[in-house]
C-alpha cells in the first residue's frame, strides 16, 4: 500500500525503531508498503534507491532497497565494521521531499549484518555509493537524519544546496 512519507520536523523521524522479532506478524505488510511507496517515489522523482520503515510510519527496523539491478530487504541491520577512509557525498532524502542536498562525509566501506524477509541471517560488504546509501538508511532506524551530519560551523553553510542548484552543478559528478 502506498504510504505518506514523514517529512523533516515530524517527531516520528527521531524515534528509535523497534527490532523485528516475529517474522510472521506484519513484516510482509511493512515490506509491501515500503516497496509500493519507494516505486511510486522513484517514478515521480526519477531518483531514490531505498526507504526505511520509520519514514512511512512503521517504527520497525526494516529497509527496502531497489536499485533497478538489485532488490534487497534488510531487517534489523547493524553495521559491524567501517572503513577508516571516508568520502564526501551529496545526500538528500525523501523525508526532505528531495528539496535540498547536504554534503556530508560517509565511510567508504561498511559491513552489515542483517536478516532477510524470511529471518535468514546475512552479512554483506558495501562500498562507495551503496555504503553511503545503507549508512543513510540505517541512520533512519536510529532517528538520525543526513542533516545531523553537518557540523556547526560557517564552513558547513556551503554544504547545503537546493535540488535545482544541485542538478545544475553536481548531478553529473
Amino acid at each position: 500500500m502506498l504510504r505518506e512519507v514523514l517529512m523533516l520536523g515530524h517527531p516520528g523521524l527521531r524515534r528509535e525503531a523497534d527490532e523485528i522479532d516475529d517474522f510472521d506478524g506484519g513484516l510482509e505488510m511493512i515490506i509491501s508498503d515500503l516497496r509500493d511507496t519507494l516505486h511510486h517515489l522513484q517514478s515521480q522523482n526519477n531518483m531514490g534507491r531505498a526507504l526505511a520503515a520509520p519514514q512511512i510510519g512503521h517504527h520497525k527496523q526494516v529497509i527496502y532497497c531497489d536499485t533497478g539491478d538489485k532488490e534487497l530487504i534488510m531487517v534489523n541491520p547493524e553495521i559491524v565494521n567501517r572503513s577508516e577512509d571516508k568520502f564526501s557525498v551529496w545526500d538528500s532524502c525523501f523525508s526532505f521531499d528531495l528539496s535540498f542536498f547536504v554534503k556530508i562525509r560517509r565511510h567508504t566501506r561498511i559491513e552489515v549484518e542483517f536478516e532477510n524477509g524470511r529471518g535468514d541471517s546475512r552479512q554483506e560488504v558495501f562500498e562507495r555509493e551503496m555504503s553511503e546509501l545503507f549508512q543513510h538508511e540505517i541512520d533512519h532506524l536510529h532517528g538520525i537524519l543526513a542533516t545531523d551530519h553537518l557540523r556547526e560551523s560557517t564552513a558547513e553553510v556551503e554544504n547545503i544546496v537546493m535540488r535545482e542548484e544541485w542538478e545544475r552543478r553536481f548531478a553529473d559528478l
